[in-house]
């Protein structure tokens, strides 16, 4: 699977579920890829680096989500 086609399937499985959840976990993107742990990594580190997902941290947990999206994204913009 190429960046373009990865890129495309994540943004329009994401968008449709943003009105319920803007975090998602690794083993989430990788069904919606339909690929394997490692293959599915490579994608996705490739989609952060390209700033089309960012990922989120809570010290225990890692999640991902759209650039720019939910809650914690308006937060971090508030003055």
């Amino acid at each position: 699977m190429e960046l373009e086609e990865a890129k495309e399937k994540i943004v329009e499985a994401l968008t449709k579920k943003a009105k319920s959840k803007s975090k998602f976990y690794f083993n989430d993107l990788s069904k919606i890829l339909d690929l394997k742990p490692r293959a599915a990594k490579k994608l996705i580190t490739r989609l952060i680096e390209t700033e089309v997902l960012e990922y989120w941290s809570s010290g225990s947990t890692t999640m991902y989500g759209l650039k720019g999206m939910g809650k914690q994204a308006a937060a971090e913009h508030e003055d």
